[in-house]
């Protein structure tokens, strides 16, 4: 039960409110962060010492792959997988296994270890979505959400194409309540629909077969219908042609068409206070970055074309991005790209699995292991590093493993100390294959993020990128008791010391989700209640009832009845809606 804590004497890094670096004591009452407390309240409070420390807000991740059909996949056809790295039960927690894909309990337990107290599953397609929120209810101590995958619905790309915004929107307004999920996700736009006839698309102006819509199209369309309906985040957008050899420039093409397009963020929630306007400013929000950014013309030739897409973004202001750094090892990948995932599977003759949600989207896993002596890996080991250091703003980035893909989640300390630290980085240049610095322009980089960049990238603008900044990635009053204490002194710092960094970002000194302090130097010891967001958008009624009239009618090529088709909220722990578009 959340109570009174004070953390007190720690040096603060919370941008969203401009503090860098302050020592300052941080109050928190009722899972709350509150100005002081009093002198009774102070009496009976828990108080962590964070002198000589590091405070930041609990970490976000807003982008994962944590829940859901695919995830469970990738843990049953990785048996190999789960020996590697054991949990034991103890009298709190459950037992788990499991390295790239950790079952439920053991994820949770994890990423509370290093931080984390809030993750967004990245792709929710919607006649999964009862099973991927029966995995998020499992998985203990994170705050969670799920972005809902549309880019190849047969409903939408319908009323895309016929030009009819009005039925598109009351569309997607249906599904966010129906399938209880948050956000607009976009994977392979068109193209996803082509594969399950063993086809894709491979320019933004060609049409799918059947429908008769083009990338192009579907990411306006979509954009637009995100607008309107005054969504929390950005359109979530997974660009064509991923992992290909010259693909940066689609990725490129494909960020310039929701330039120019108005945002609108129209949520009902109690803003947390902060100096920084927490409004959504961006349009689209591109994911994995480095997946995206290939040049060259194949794989002998390919090379780095972050640059070029890191130079676009750096004179634009629509754009986020998260990196989708590979950090060596074992990985699985899984994804909503079916076809990129059979490409993969002809390159490397791995076990694989490929699957068609009807008419909605589809999916492939796929174990993969990142060498330092592969010319590509390490190549592209250099290019996520890349996603974050070429683009000036921090605000425009988000540091991301896309886990499990690049790598686990667990992986994060090293990319944060890779970012943090140009010695580790060249010690691990001289383990890595020549292309890595050869095809890259890392090794020319000697940027080093500091910790209040650190605290960007992790927590503030993940939290305002997708909409959750009103009580997440911040301290201010009225933000959730979500805070992180490392073992790190900004004021004896020593970037050099790359391996110090990396023990301290492994297990965080303090982990407070809520109030309650739920993990110590890596051991949990409280599991309080979690939350889990969905978006409950609201329009006109009988825009509603039209659209339904397509939808039933469609319904009949589903195997399932339309009554079996939603989500009710007993799947979800602690379902709590963001009303968005609440005065319609």
């Amino acid at each position: 039960m959340a109570g009174t804590i004070a953390i007190k004497n720690g040096y603060v890094f919370d941008p969203l409110n401009e503090i860098n670096g302050e020592k300052m004591d941080i109050f928190i009452r009722d899972g709350k962060v509150v100005k002081e407390l009093s002198a009774s309240e102070m009496k009976t409070s828990r108080v962590i010492d964070a002198s000589g420390m590091t405070v930041m807000p609990g970490g976000v991740d807003s982008h994962s792959h944590v829940a859901g059909a695919k995830v469970n996949a990738g843990r049953s056809m990785r048996p190999e997988d789960h020996y590697k790295a054991n949990l034991k039960k103890t009298p709190l927690t459950h037992s788990g296994s499991g390295y790239t894909v950790p079952s439920v309990y053991k994820q949770g337990y994890d990423y509370a270890a290093m931080g984390y107290t809030t993750v967004f599953e990245a792709a929710v397609p919607p006649l999964e979505a009862r099973h991927t929120h029966e995995e998020m209810r499992a998985t203990p101590l994170l705050d969670m959400g799920g972005y809902l995958v549309l880019g190849n619905n047969f409903f939408l790309m319908r009323y895309l194409r016929d030009g009819d915004m009005e039925k598109a929107a009351a569309y997607v307004a249906w599904m966010m309540k129906t399938h209880k999920t948050y956000g607009i996700k976009c994977v392979n736009p068109a193209g996803v629909e082509n594969w399950a006839w063993g086809k894709n698309v491979s320019t933004l102006d060609e049409t799918n077969i059947h429908f008769e819509i083009t990338p192009r199209e579907v990411i306006k369309g979509l954009t637009e219908v995100n607008e309107t309906l005054g969504m929390p985040m950005p359109v979530h957008l997974h660009a064509n042609n991923l992992g290909h050899p010259g693909c940066y420039a689609i990725t490129k093409d494909s960020l310039k068409i929701p330039d120019g397009v108005k945002t609108k963020q129209n949520m009902a929630v109690e803003w947390a206070e902060t100096k920084m306007d927490l409004s959504r400013d961006r349009s689209v929000y591109l994911t994995h970055l480095m997946f995206n950014s290939f040049a060259g013309t194949t794989w002998g030739d390919c090379e780095s074309g972050v640059k070029d897409i890191a130079d676009y973004i750096n004179n634009k202001d629509h754009v986020v991005i998260d990196s989708g750094c590979t950090p060596f090892g074992e990985a699985t990948v899984m994804t909503g790209d079916g076809p990129a995932i059979h490409d993969l599977y002809t390159l490397t003759g791995n076990k694989w699995s490929n699957t068609d949600v009807e008419m909605e989207c589809g999916s492939g896993v796929l174990p993969f292991t990142y060498l330092k002596s592969n010319p590509v890996h390490s190549l592209q080991w250099a290019m996520g590093l890349e996603c974050l250091l070429l683009i000036k703003d921090p605000w425009k980035t988000i540091m991301t493993t896309d886990s499990p893909n690049g790598g686990p989640f667990t992986k994060y300390p090293e990319v944060m100390t890779w970012i943090m630290s140009e010695a580790f980085r060249k010690q691990t240049f001289s383990e890595c294959h020549k292309w890595a610095n050869d095809r890259s322009e890392l090794g020319g980089i000697n940027r080093e993020l500091s910790l209040y960049d650190l605290a960007i990238l992790t927590r503030a603008n993940p939290a305002k990128t997708i909409g959750m900044a009103h009580r997440k990635g911040s301290l201010g009053v009225g933000a959730d008791g979500d805070v992180t204490v490392y073992n790190i002194n900004p004021q004896q710092l020593d970037a050099n010391n790359y391996e110090a960094l990396l023990r301290t970002f492994r297990k965080a000194e303090y982990t407070v989700k809520g109030g309650e302090i739920v993990a110590v130097k890596g051991e949990i010891v409280s599991l309080p209640e979690k939350r889990t967001y969905y978006s409950e958008v609201h329009v006109e009624n009988e825009r509603e009832k039209e659209m339904l009239v397509d939808v039933k009618e469609w319904f009949r090529y589903y195997t399932l009845g339309f009554a079996n088709y939603s989500t009710p909220e007993k799947y979800l722990a602690n379902p709590t809606p963001i009303q968005v578009n609440s005065e319609r």
